[in-house]
């Protein structure tokens, strides 16, 4: 076995970088100096398409440092001076899109929302990884830019398609790196590099910006060390985006159950492993690990979705796959690889008449995919039946690349979550996995089980040899919960904060409103202000205070709000717009304007 880790080295683990930053103890020019030295000391090129020139990275680390001396600066971007890689089929401004096709390649002027937003947050980009050519495959073989080395054993696969990414942040090189998944490229790799895979549910991460494979049902993935560190990019980078006609906006968290939760899992006739016995030891270990952490597992039969997954390698959806290359088949068809092509082409042989009679099949199998979902948490099944050597891959790509994704094929055309943790490692060294598999949404849910049972197997991270940092949990989202903005008698203290309790409200921030509202002593009893919206610069920073309702609490409050109040949108100093009390303009005519005092609270004590 051919050893690639990757020397001893402070972590890149999110988590621990982030408070090293917060606590002053590392600059973003001293994590750029580390990682040039890694990714030199790394020396596989084929890991990358194209990387950050070492100028611009220093150029970035500067201006995060000179960010950070501004008060609050580093505590208020959630991935301050965090380094992490991009797959070569998201567009990245400045570095070029190729996905895994030199012919293909263009220049975007702008990045892809989903880098925008991680940029935003204080990230640094570090480069585009190798991919399978236009993300078609699972094995990371597909590439003219060459094959990513498995950082266990070179003579396997990384797993694909997104090998680059997941290589990136096994082998210690970055902290996070971005994939997309529509067959389970965001998942397989993962398995393959002992690292966590986060699929999110499709449509909750915009795909705009990425070169499509199947756009329907694309997924951007989310490598990571830990869940805790997935989660932490998942939450920047998750959001609806109104020009992405696949995106949506996503409801309430749902919750996850600490114990007595039921899981699905197959029965022994239904799981498959190609042989590898071992594997199969990992990943019945890692149920056994669910249920001692309180889980209930129920067997469920594997049919309807391995029959979802077969409409998916062989059925209309392949011809989806032509849409991003169709222009280049045609006009210079050996610009893409054989194997790449004889996939992308079968696409042809699919009329209008299939492509129906395919979603009426996928209807019928996701409503009993559904029934068999309806009374279970998750589904806990392996990410992968076994890793190939790159020699068993070359003897036969295309029936071995089916057999990776015997498990992950029906995920996305079921509209599902799933993330992919670490189960354990082979008696040869090589690593393997299990995917918990949940109801579009689930995401916070599965990330607190995963997070659990990542915990309970303490595996090291990746390649990297350090151990997850404790300090940093995953925890089950609460109930979905309110804000509220009161700047009169439901203010701490005064005569009807008792409203707010009884609703059993919590009180959040103390603050004031934006400069943009004057308030006014409104006519009748008990007095109370009614304030309005002014054109800026013309109003008045107000005091106001944030308390958090549940649900039902809150549209019980909101519906005895009499008029001529009301709730509405509410600008806070800081920016952020919350739900509060807004008055009718009407009410206002003729009514004493009492801005000057800057809080009703100060009016009614005197002034």
């Amino acid at each position: 076995m051919t050893e690639l880790r990757a020397s001893p080295r402070r972590t890149l683990q999110l988590s621990a970088l982030r408070r090293a930053y917060l606590a002053g103890g590392l600059t973003a020019t001293a994590l750029v100096d580390d990682l040039v030295e890694r990714l030199a000391a790394h020396g596989d090129p084929a890991v990358w398409i194209t990387c950050v020139d070492e100028a611009s990275l220093r150029r970035r680390a500067g201006e995060l440092d000179a960010l950070a001396a501004q008060p609050g600066a580093v505590a208020s971007l959630p991935l301050f001076g965090i380094p992490f890689a991009v797959k070569d089929n998201i567009d990245a401004a400045g570095l070029p899109t190729t996905a895994g096709c030199p012919a293909f390649t263009y220049h975007p002027t702008a990045s892809a929302p989903v880098v925008r937003d991680l940029l935003a947050a204080g990230a640094i980009l570090v480069g585009k990884t190798n991919l399978d050519q236009f993300a078609t495959g699972l094995v990371g073989t597909r590439s003219p830019y060459g094959v990513a080395r498995n950082v266990f054993d070179a003579a396997y696969i990384p797993g694909g398609s997104s090998s680059g990414s997941a290589v990136a942040v096994a082998a210690g090189l970055v902290s996070f790196s971005l994939g997309t998944d529509t067959a389970g490229s965001g998942r397989v790799p993962a398995a393959f590099g002992n690292i966590v895979g986060l699929k999110p549910t499709p449509g909750l991460v915009s795909t705009r910006g990425v070169v499509p494979a199947c756009r329907s049902i694309d997924c951007v993935s989310i490598f990571a060390l830990t869940v805790a560190d997935a989660m932490a990019v998942l939450d920047v980078a998750a959001g609806f985006d109104p020009e992405d006609p696949f995106s949506r906006p996503a409801p309430s968290a749902s919750a996850a159950r600490d114990g007595g939760f039921r899981f699905g899992v197959l029965a022994a006739d239904d799981l498959e492993f190609f042989g590898d016995r071992e594997t199969a030891r990992l990943c019945a270990a890692a149920v056994q690990g669910m249920k001692a952490l309180g889980g209930i597992a129920v067997e469920v039969p594997f049919a309807p979705f391995h029959a979802v997954g077969q409409l998916l390698y062989n059925g209309p959806w392949v011809a989806e796959r032509m849409v991003a290359s169709e222009r280049l088949l045609s006009q210079s068809p050996d610009a893409i690889l054989p194997i790449t092509r004889g996939i992308i082409e079968s696409g042809r042989r699919y009329t209008a008449l299939d492509a129906f009679r395919a979603s009426y099949e996928l209807g019928a199998l996701k409503r009993q995919s559904a029934a068999i979902l309806t009374d279970l948490d998750f589904l806990l099944l392996p990410t992968a039946g076994t890793i190939y050597r790159l020699d068993e891959i070359a003897a036969e790509p295309l029936q071995r690349n089916a057999n990776l994704g015997l498990y992950t094929t029906f995920v996305n055309l079921l509209d599902l979550a799933a993330i992919a943790v670490p189960a354990g490692f082979r008696g040869d060294g090589m690593p393997a996995g299990v995917s918990l598999i949940g109801p579009a949404f689930s995401d916070h849910a599965l990330a607190a089980h995963a997070d659990r049972l990542a915990r309970h197997l303490s595996l090291p991270l990746g390649a990297t040899g350090a151990t997850a940092d404790e300090t940093t949990l995953v925890a089950a989202p609460a109930a979905p919960e309110f804000a509220l903005a009161v700047v009169g008698a439901h203010m701490s203290g005064m005569a009807l904060n008792g409203e707010l309790q009884r609703l059993g409200a919590r009180l959040v921030a103390k603050t004031r409103t934006a400069s943009c509202y004057r308030m006014f002593l409104l006519a009748g009893t008990p007095a109370r202000p009614g304030l309005l919206r002014v054109a800026n610069g013309d109003g008045a920073a107000l005091e106001a205070e944030v308390w958090a309702l549940d649900a039902a609490a809150f549209g019980r409050f909101v519906a005895a709000v009499p008029p001529p109040l009301s709730i509405g949108s509410l600008r806070l100093a800081d920016g952020s717009v919350v739900k509060g009390f807004l008055c009718e303009a009407a009410a206002t005519v003729g009514a004493r304007d009492i801005s000057d005092t800057g809080s009703w609270r100060r009016f009614v004590a005197g002034g």
